[in-house]
């Protein structure tokens, strides 16, 4: 038996070029996507926002905002099609460092209560719930709250 070897990602700035995409695939992946709008407003904000390849294809992207010592992560995405095989785990750790080089000391997020495995990766790397967003996201029937999850860097 062989070891299966680790994904070998490449991590690049997102760049305009990489918006409509990136759009693409979110809204395929999520039933209330970000916007092509949202991620452009984002690099043109100064976010921190990444894509991850593999092979020269696009394997997923991030968003965070730094600011003074913290770091917001916004948006962490997989095509789904690439799931559980480390991909998401080294693309996070990538904007652990990534914050950490911007002096950030603790980063935050949330994600929704239903998005159990979200929740649970999260955990699994190091994430804790300290609080809840009431209607924070767009849902079916209304909003639906977020669960905040911090952890140091």
């Amino acid at each position: 038996m062989s070891a299966v070897p680790a994904p070998r990602l490449v991590f690049v700035p997102m760049g305009m070029e990489d918006v409509e995409r990136v759009a693409r695939e979110e809204a395929a992946i999520y039933a209330f996507p970000w916007t092509p709008g949202n991620f452009a407003d984002s690099l043109a904000a100064g976010y921190s926002s990444w894509v991850a390849r593999e092979a020269g294809q696009l394997a997923g992207y991030a968003v965070m905002m730094t600011a003074i010592d913290e770091a917001h992560l916004l948006n962490i995405s997989i095509l789904p099609a690439l799931h559980r095989r480390g991909r998401g785990s080294a693309l996070l750790d990538h904007l652990f460092a990534v914050a950490r080089g911007h002096g950030a000391t603790r980063m935050f997020l949330e994600v929704r209560p239903s998005n159990e495995a979200g929740r649970a990766f999260y955990a699994r790397h190091g994430f804790a719930r300290i609080g809840e967003r009431r209607g924070y996201y767009p849902a079916g029937h209304g909003r639906e709250n977020a669960i905040v999850m911090a952890r140091d860097l």
